[in-house]
């Protein structure tokens, strides 16, 4: 019933929308991709974000020292740097620049716009949410906690304005998959400095429209909350001639069910995400729109250690392995796989399967620690998106209830409000997501540490973390992935988050944009997109 009417209501607004031109067709003759982006991001400054809907913006605006590969997650073209090498084991690179780039108000971009961003980012003071990308540099993470004050021992230097050298506290082969990481962009120094002296003012206006200067393709224009994002084509990139777009128009629409509606009446090119219920009738009536792509990202349930039962690992575990993860991927998360780890397969990395749905240990464990059939079991909530997350917590919601006799309180929130209670740990459980900055599973792994920006849960353990370092430090390939293989079975044993999916995105791509190609980090390079309607008969 519920498909049925909601796509009655999106049939009625495609027909009124024959009436006159619609955004898309407008858009079309502009250039101008629509693209709904799930939500106003938190920022725009790089060092004060941490999420996917602010990472597809900025890579708009800025470019690293690699570029994006339109087609090849592991394609490296030349982006702010036009080549590198590094050292046999790879901890010394250098990265040479290119000297025609400029800023967007003309300005020299130089090796010190990065020895700057990264020295801002590090910057204790700042407390930025994912400084721990830079922890790879030697001295970066000393100095992010302030072991160290003076920066010039941190492992970046610049022999002249366009030489950046980068020396690393461990052999890090994928560095040139973390340069295209926001983390990792340079800033414009005298743009940072002229709008406030105290580098670490959150209230900077530098990124405002009008203020905001970049080194990427496209240009700030326009920033309407709740409305849009609008960049431009920046005429002094430097590869300007070959960018196809003459600007994207980032569309925050947070409840899934409207934003389908919104493409399916011709109001966008592109969406975030279609829900999970009606992906079975999208399929049916647009199936060479509908995309099912895989995703390096896990959905899974953050645990508040600190909170009554959750700080008890058979409780932990029992609530995991309550949960029927064939059956929920198979009828709600369409497309997604079933997850007995945190970490996905990638490459030469196969985790070893340690949860799984077992209702029988799991009411023997919640037993154990002193609630069988649910008996005392502590008042819990757990929070979730206001929008397309409300099919999968009520089915997590039903599978305790039926399995463990509990009962969890379900708390939808904005999904800013959400990272808010997470940061303040202001929260028991919370209904999560993670997607992979680079590929390699220290991207699934690292943020566990203790003190991890986004870790959020209140765990750590010592033997994690050890495991960690020395695959970090393992020149053996093999052996550095069975070492983080043992990490990751620390971290499943313990349950401080229960995994239960392994990401797939099911989105919308009208026909119109050409140059998009499934990417396992949906990493789309803005600049090789183009918009070729279909010539009208």
């Amino acid at each position: 019933m519920l498909r049925s009417f909601a796509f009655a209501i999106l049939s009625s607004l495609m027909l009124a929308s024959c009436q006159r031109e619609t955004q898309v067709e407008r858009a079309n003759r502009e250039k101008i991709l629509l693209v709904g982006n799930g939500d106003d991001p938190k920022a725009l400054d790089p060092h004060l974000v941490s999420g996917v809907i602010e990472a597809n913006i900025l890579r708009s605006l800025f470019e690293g020292l690699v570029g994006e590969d339109p087609q090849n997650d592991i394609g490296y073209p030349p982006g702010a740097a036009t080549s590198w090498d590094h050292n046999e084991d790879y901890t010394e690179w250098t990265f040479h620049l290119r000297p025609e780039a400029v800023w967007s108000d003309g300005v020299p971009v130089t090796a010190h716009d990065f020895l700057f961003s990264y020295e801002r980012n590090l910057t204790p003071a700042l407390a930025s949410p994912y400084s721990e990308m830079l922890y790879f540099i030697k001295n970066a993470e000393a100095f992010n906690k302030g072991e160290i004050q003076d920066f010039s021992q941190v492992g970046v230097s610049a022999p002249d304005d366009y030489t950046l050298k980068i020396s690393l506290r461990e052999p890090v082969p994928y560095l040139l998959g973390l340069t295209r990481h926001f983390t990792w962009y340079p800033l414009p120094e005298h743009e940072v400095r002229h709008f406030s002296p105290d580098i670490t003012d959150h209230n900077s206006k530098w990124t405002a429209p009008g203020n905001m200067v970049s080194n990427g393709a496209f240009t700030l224009k326009e920033w309407k909350i709740n409305d849009h994002i609008e960049v431009v084509k920046n005429p002094r990139y430097w590869d300007a001639a070959n960018v196809k777009l003459n600007g994207i128009r980032f569309i925050p629409i947070e409840n899934f069910h409207s934003e389908t509606r919104a493409y399916l009446a011709g109001q966008l090119h592109t969406t975030y995400q279609v829900p999970p219920e009606l992906v079975d009738a999208v399929k049916r009536d647009h199936p060479n729109e509908l995309k099912q792509d895989p995703y390096v990202g896990t959905v899974f349930i953050r645990l508040n250690i600190k909170r009554p039962a959750l700080d008890n690992n058979k409780v932990r575990l029992a609530l995991s392995l309550a949960i029927d993860r064939e059956s929920l991927c198979k009828s709600i998360l369409k497309g997604n796989l079933p997850a007995a780890t945190f970490t996905p397969a990638m490459g030469n990395y196969k985790p070893d399967a340690v949860v799984g749905y077992d209702p029988e240990r799991a009411r023997k464990l919640l037993a154990e620690a002193g609630f069988a059939d649910g008996k005392n079991f502590p008042a819990l909530t757990m929070m979730m998106r206001s929008s397309g997350s409300s099919a999968v917590a009520e089915t997590l919601q039903a599978m305790w209830l039926k399995e463990l006799g509990i009962h969890i309180e379900l708390a939808p929130r904005d999904f800013q409000s959400m990272l808010a209670a997470e940061h303040n740990s202001n929260f028991d459980m919370s209904l999560s997501g993670w997607i992979g900055d680079y590929l390699d599973p220290t991207t699934f792994l690292l943020m566990w540490t203790a003190n991890n920006g986004n870790n959020n849960t209140d765990w750590s353990d010592p033997t994690f973390e050890k495991l960690l370092n020395e695959g970090a430090h393992e020149p053996d390939p093999t052996k550095r992935l069975d070492k983080f293989k043992q990490a990751e079975r620390v971290l499943m044993e313990a349950q401080p988050v229960i995994p239960f999916a392994l990401q797939a995105r099911n989105y919308l791509v009208r026909p119109e944009v050409k140059g998009w190609h499934p990417l396992l980090l949906a990493n789309y390079s803005w600049k090789d997109l183009s918009l070729e309607p279909a010539a009208t008969p």
